[in-house]
């Protein structure tokens, strides 16, 4: 069950994260241009609506299509989403997460059915009206049949979101939003979930708070700001570039082995979220788009122009809540493991991963990739840090990249990834060796690899 979640999860953040740029050009356009913006502009505001309404969700839906089968799967996927944006009279981000996958997965299928089937010569054109035909039938169904029930969807999650907001107890959404991101589902929330409501609430209000629910860097700040007061070993050491790395560069996922290692400190997590999203619904402050990655600096830059009291207090607040109650149970908790301790207990899930490594021995690589769930956050950082171990030990001709860990390139020798993503890397890419490891920032696996890489150029 949980794995299931975790893929239904996955799935929706993988057709919004490669957008996410739109967004932000949308958001940024919101926030400078509307008639309550920073520079109002009534021709330039025009494009707000198009954007929100058209460009969004056709954008998710043709990534959706891409993701179930390729530029064919995204071109369908387009043509029928568009009957459900036209249906509708909200923007149809649900439906398009909805009928981009339905679309190419029923594109696929049909491919598959007439696959070796087709005359010589009459493959374009089937190719072709296949797309148009099967596209105009599903986007007269999105209009008559997805589109109402996603409108119907969305009025009864706007009916129970409202009781929440209305009677104080948004705070109690940190209870499941703070333990899912240490499972490294926080691209899944914010990206699947939160987001898509966050934009309709801006379609109404202008700005809205669910931008911030998972996106808040403050209790990890004040998490990772008690070890470095009560911390022990590795974990006190790594502790303050740890900081820089989540607040100012927005990761995250640098964070949560500091948690994983001493499981009590979710509570800190819980009670800094909660907080924090208390001060913002005092404030009623709220983003025009979605921060990505959960920056200071693009939680501001994303900020309505009437929120940035509110929101730096809120940020604090979570922070000092985070950290007072870290401080508290790192103190008085007896034998709490550092970060050196945590890695070695997790030997068995690496025992498995060795399993993996010492049956492909390194040979001649060329690239190496370091892939995490999105691609774009902890994957950077790790490629950065081991790009620069392997340029000081002089194998310049090594290409390090970062990537989804869904979309490894098959001409990829090596795998770095997280070891909880261990199962994934290997069925997007068999053939390359996996390096999984459990610390972004100090993974010991990092110089492993490079000593090893450097042992087998001076054997060949």
């Amino acid at each position: 069950m949980k794995e299931r979640v975790q893929n239904i999860g996955r799935a929706l953040s993988g057709m919004v994260m490669p957008n996410i740029g739109a967004f932000i050009a949308w958001g940024l356009i919101t926030a400078l241009f509307i008639p309550t913006g920073w520079l109002p502009n009534e021709n330039l505001s025009q494009m707000v609506g198009p954007m929100i309404i058209y460009l969004l969700p056709l954008l998710i839906a043709n990534t959706a299509g891409k993701m179930i089968h390729g530029v064919r799967g995204g071109v369908i996927a387009t043509i029928a989403t568009m009957g459900v944006i036209v249906g509708a009279d909200i923007p149809m981000f649900l439906g398009a997460m909805l009928m981009g996958p339905l679309a190419a997965w029923i594109l696929k299928q049909f491919d598959k059915a007439i696959d070796g089937k087709v005359k010589a010569g009459f493959e374009m054109l089937i190719n072709n009206f296949s797309i148009g035909i099967i596209g105009f039938i599903l986007a007269i169904l999105g209009y008559y049949g997805i589109a109402p029930f996603v409108t119907v969807m969305n009025n009864v999650l706007s009916a129970g979101v409202d009781f929440f907001v209305r009677f104080g107890l948004l705070p109690v959404a940190s209870i499941f939003i703070e333990p899912a991101k240490v499972l490294f589902l926080n691209n899944a929330i914010n990206h699947g979930i939160l987001s898509p409501m966050g934009i309709q609430q801006v379609e109404e209000m202008g700005r809205s708070i669910f931008f911030l629910l998972e996106a808040n860097p403050g209790p990890g700040l004040g998490i990772l700001l008690a070890y470095m007061f009560a911390g022990k070993g590795m974990a006190r050491s790594t502790a303050p570039g740890a900081i820089i790395i989540h607040f100012f560069g927005g990761i995250h996922e640098i964070y949560f082995p500091y948690i994983l290692m001493n499981p009590k400190l979710i509570l800190a997590a819980i009670g800094g979220g909660a907080s924090g999203i208390f001060i913002f619904q005092m404030f009623n402050v709220g983003l025009v788009a979605p921060a990505s990655p959960g920056s200071i600096l693009a939680v501001l830059a994303m900020s309505d122009r009437h929120s940035y009291v509110g929101l730096i207090l809120g940020v604090i607040v979570a922070a000092a809540v985070s950290f007072v109650i870290a401080f508290f149970l790192l103190k008085t908790t007896k034998g709490s493991a550092d970060l050196e301790t945590a890695i070695a207990e997790k030997d068995k899930m690496k025992s498995e991963a060795k399993g993996i490594q010492e049956t492909k021995a390194i040979g001649a690589v060329e690239k190496i990739a370091f892939a995490c769930d999105a691609g774009m956050g902890s994957s950077a950082m790790g490629a950065s840090v081991l790009r620069k171990k392997i340029k000081n030990a002089g194998l310049d001709h090594i290409e390090v990249i970062h990537t989804s860990v869904n979309e490894i390139p098959a001409d990829v020798q090596v795998v770095v990834t997280h070891v909880e993503l261990k199962e994934r890397a290997s069925a997007s890419n068999p053939q390359a060796k996996l390096v999984l490891i459990t610390n972004f920032m100090a993974a010991p696996e990092y110089d492993d690899l490079v000593h090893e890489l450097v042992a087998s150029q001076n054997r060949s």
